[in-house]
C-alpha cells in the first residue's frame, strides 16, 4: 500500500495530479516488494525541521527517506519531499515538476529498500536502477544533464 499525504498546498496547486504521480512512481520503485510506504508532500519548513532533527542539517532539501525498523513490517518507511525546494530544482534543471517528483519519489523509495549512494559504485548502481524505473514511467534520464544534477540527501 502506498499512502500519500499532502501537507502543502503548493503541491496540489502546481500539480493537481500529485497523488497519482507519487503512487505510480512509488509502485514502480517497489516493483514486486511487498510493504507499505508513506509519502509526505510537505513544505520546506517541515523538511528543514526533519533534516535538522534527524540528520543534524538545519536546511531544507528535496527528499528525505526514513526507513522503518524491520519489526514495523509491512511498513517499509516514509519519504518526505519539500515543495519549494523541489520546484526550484526542477526549474533550475529544466525538468517538469512532474518528472522531478517521479524521480525523487523513486529515489526515496529505493533508499527505503536499502539502496544507497555513499560511494561511487553504489551511486552508479542506484542511478542505473533509477533510470530503468523512470524509463518504464516514461520519464527521461534525470542524470543526462549532470551540470545541474540534484543533490539527494538520502536516508535519515
Amino acid at each position: 500500500m502506498i499512502e500519500v499525504e499532502i501537507d502543502s498546498e503548493g503541491w496540489t496547486q502546481a500539480l493537481p495530479e500529485a497523488t497519482a504521480i507519487v503512487e505510480s512512481a512509488a509502485a514502480a520503485a517497489l516493483g514486486t516488494v511487498e510493504g507499505d510506504v508513506v509519502v509526505l508532500l510537505a513544505d520546506d519548513a517541515a523538511v528543514q525541521d526533519l533534516n535538522a532533527r534527524f540528520r543534524d542539517k538545519d536546511r531544507p532539501t528535496n527528499v528525505l527517506s526514513f526507513p522503518a525498523a524491520e519489526s514495523a513490517f509491512p511498513h517499509l518507511g516514509d519519504v518526505v519531499l519539500g515543495y519549494a525546494y523541489c520546484a526550484a530544482e526542477a526549474t533550475a534543471q529544466s525538468k517538469t515538476l512532474s518528472d522531478h517528483l517521479s524521480h525523487l519519489v523513486v529515489h526515496g523509495v529505493l533508499h527505503l529498500l536499502g539502496r544507497d549512494h555513499e560511494d561511487d559504485a553504489e551511486a552508479e548502481e542506484m542511478e542505473a536502477e533509477e533510470r530503468e524505473i523512470l524509463a518504464e514511467l516514461g520519464v527521461a534520464d534525470p542524470y543526462a544533464a549532470e551540470n545541474g544534477a540534484a543533490e539527494h540527501e538520502g536516508a535519515a
